[in-house]
Order: C-alpha cells, then structure tokens, then sequence
C-alpha cells in the first residue's frame, strides 16, 4: 500500500513551504511506501470545497484531513505509520 498524502497550499501562504519541505523529507524517509501531492487551493477550488478546508496549509492522508497546519515530523510520522498498519 503506498500512503497518499495531499498538501492543500496557496501561493500567498507564509506556512505552507515548511509543510511541503517537511512532507518531502518524510518522503525521503518512507521512500516508495509515501506519494505526495500538492494542491493549489486556488487552482482546485473544488476539491478544496470537497474536502471542507478553512485554512492553509492543510493535510491529508489517504483521502482524510488529519492536519491544518504544519505537524511537527513526529505527528506527521505517527499519522503515517497508522496508515501503514492499516493495509
């Protein structure tokens, strides 16, 4: 099972480099077990209406918001490794 984790981001959001930087080193970590995307609330205006966002950045994994905001890497990895239990 590959872990699929949505970066919902804005171009005008101060917080949302550090998210993406800290998804992409988890990336670097769980290798080919974690696929990232990053969204542009701007640009997909539905899918962020879909997934009921209020705030950038917000996170999700395998179709679930479990953060708003950036987590620190040890709740971004707890999250993970649930997933990865779960298949």
């Amino acid at each position: 099972m590959v872990v699929k984790i949505e970066i919902f981001t804005s171009p005008t959001c101060p917080h949302c480099p550090s998210a993406i930087a800290l998804a992409e080193e988890i990336k670097e970590e769980y290798g080919n077990k974690v696929e990232i995307e990053e969204i542009d609330v701007m640009e997909n205006r539905e899918k962020a209406i879909e997934y009921g966002l209020l705030a950038v950045p917000t996170i999700a994994i395998n179709g679930e918001v479990k953060f708003v905001g950036t987590p620190s890497k040890e709740e971004f990895k707890r999250a993970i490794e649930e997933e990865l239990k779960n298949e």
